[in-house]
């Protein structure tokens, strides 16, 4: 049993005083700090320009500003942050961003519009995973001083390689790859020519409500307030703590060990509904649970086969018996919570309506399938009801769990019949999905792009077409209808079967007011946190 005897130092109340020592006793935790008890060895960086795992974009997000950042509220807007306001030229391809005065980094040097560029270059120069994000833009090491420029001290200008939807590139700059970190704090830290990368993987020098004090991986993660920033909560210092069983979480929580536990799984939540003692705080998450119809099986072939499939899976059931608490059925590509995003769920179990539309494929008895799963839960479960579901209408379905790595490289050598999976949205815009899932311009094995849909042999000239139009599209309500408009085609024409969404939930102590969860980790704020 893990007791408070040995969770919390006395430390803990006292930031002058070092954090290490969990070793003195208390009835609950203080007032001034916040403890977190989560799985946190899903990072590898928090250098905002590097890291590219959902627990460190949670930490980046709490620790660093962009130039703007996406309203929780009303997914199809953003909202100001570091930029005040900003314009867009005529051709689209030029785009001023007005710097707002008074922010401090948590050295308590000022923002300047010269950070603002600096650090939009050294995401583009140091090429890290999340690059992609702004590079897609047409930036790269060669031309980033040149197209990324701050003329004067409160304004900062873009200039992209092509026309390019303002919709689009602010969201893309509201990810944790678009984060203003100061420049000289960098450059005084550089190794060589990495631009700080080194000091910063463990290290903050950003203007968001928290600064890191350590981390150590695979055990904590301690943030102190910002001195010099704008936060309006009475929380003074964070601590995360890497448990990763959730039963130790919930134990933690209810004994008062811990102020959030957020990994509890279905089993756990179950267990704490009419529990007055704890608060649940759910989220739609931009994650989807899918099947993946590979093109290069003949039976799959098909659209009517296609749809059969939509017809046959319980999504409701499965939702309802497996994972009420963790997940929320969605079928179309775009998560909820995302602009764009379409949220009517047209299919529904019905067996004879699959049968009839396998019979017209030409395979009235079905057929034999493999499907590849993952054997983490609640993947298995899922798993079995899809084969039961199947069997129903005559497939016969030959189940193979691995690991997630293992089910990925077997797709990604197009190795797979179906495969059931997940897939995470990359950045706060409908592109961010709608270009893996339908822009496949080369579909041969040696392809040098290789987006999701290429996985799976799909290749359609008209959903490419369509995604290409939305993504371009400059006037941001018809952008987002495009959207719309694309999804429900995609749903109805494409050999990919969406299922749920994932749901990301925090329980709480009574006490605890003040967080928020977002669609993406990168949105998920402590800022305004206080205890009663």
């Amino acid at each position: 049993m893990i007791s408070r005897r040995n969770f919390l130092a006395a430390s803990a109340a006292f930031p002058a005083l070092s954090y290490l020592s969990f070793t003195k006793a208390f009835a609950a935790t203080p007032q001034s700090v916040l403890v977190v008890a989560m799985q946190l060895d899903n990072m590898t960086s928090l250098d905002p320009h590097e890291g590219f795992e959902s627990v460190g974009a949670e930490i980046c997000g709490n620790m660093y500003h962009k130039l703007v950042a996406p309203n929780l509220e009303d997914p199809d807007k953003v909202d100001p942050q570091i930029a005040e306001s900003w314009t867009a030229s005529e051709d689209g391809k030029t785009f001023t961003f007005k710097i707002r005065k008074g922010l401090k980094f948590s050295s308590g040097a000022p923002v300047t519009s010269e950070d603002c560029a600096f650090s939009l270059q050294r995401a583009v120069k140091l090429n890290k995973s999340p690059a992609f994000i702004i590079t897609q833009f047409g930036f790269n090491a060669d031309n980033a001083e040149t197209a990324i420029t701050a003329p004067d001290a409160e304004t900062v200008v873009l200039k992209t390689e092509n026309p390019t939807a303002l919709g689009l590139l602010l969201y893309c700059l509201s990810a944790n790859v678009g984060a203003i970190i100061e420049k000289k704090a960098a450059l005084d830290h550089a190794e060589g020519d990495d631009l700080g990368n080194a000091w910063l993987r463990q290290n903050s020098a950003g203007s968001g409500e928290f600064m890191l004090k350590i981390w150590r991986a695979s055990d904590s993660v301690v943030l102190l307030k910002n001195p010099n920033g704008d936060y309006k909560g009475n929380i003074e210092r964070i601590i995360m703590r890497h448990i990763v069983d959730p039963s130790s979480q919930l134990l933690m929580l209810k004994q008062g060990d811990v102020d959030i536990a957020r990994n509890l799984l279905t089993e756990q939540l179950k267990g704490l509904e009419g529990d007055d003692s704890i608060k649940l705080m759910q989220k739609s998450t931009a994650s989807i649970m899918l099947m993946s119809l590979n093109q290069s099986v003949e039976q799959l072939q098909n659209p009517k086969v296609w749809e059969a499939f939509k017809w046959a899976v319980g999504y409701r059931s499965m939702q309802k018996n497996i994972v009420p608490m963790t997940y929320v059925v969605h079928q179309a590509i775009v998560p909820e919570g995302l602009p764009g995003a379409y949220n009517e769920n047209p299919y529904e179990q019905d067996l004879e309506k699959a049968k009839a539309l396998l019979a017209e494929a030409g395979y009235p008895d079905g057929f034999e399938i493999e499907i590849d799963h993952y054997s983490a839960p609640p993947y298995p479960d899922i798993a079995q009801a899809i084969q039961s579901d199947l069997g129903k209408i005559g497939i016969k379905v030959t189940l193979l769990a691995a690991e997630n790595r293992q089910v990925l490289t077997k797709m990604r050598a197009r190795k797979h019949q179906i495969a059931l999976s997940s897939w995470g949205t990359d950045y706060f815009d409908p592109n961010s999905n709608a270009d893996v899932f339908c822009i496949n311009q080369d579909n041969s094995d040696d392809a040098t792009t290789r987006p999701f849909c290429w996985r799976s042999h799909f290749q359609d000239d008209k959903i490419a077409a369509m995604a290409e139009e939305a993504r371009d599209e400059p006037d941001p309500e018809t952008r987002i209808q495009k959207y719309v408009e694309l999804q429900k085609y995609y749903m109805n024409n494409s050999p990919f079967v969406v299922m749920m969404q994932s749901s990301v939930v925090a329980a709480m102590r009574p006490n605890v007011e003040g967080v928020r969860l977002g669609t993406l980790p990168d949105s998920h704020s402590y800022a305004g946190t206080s205890k009663a």
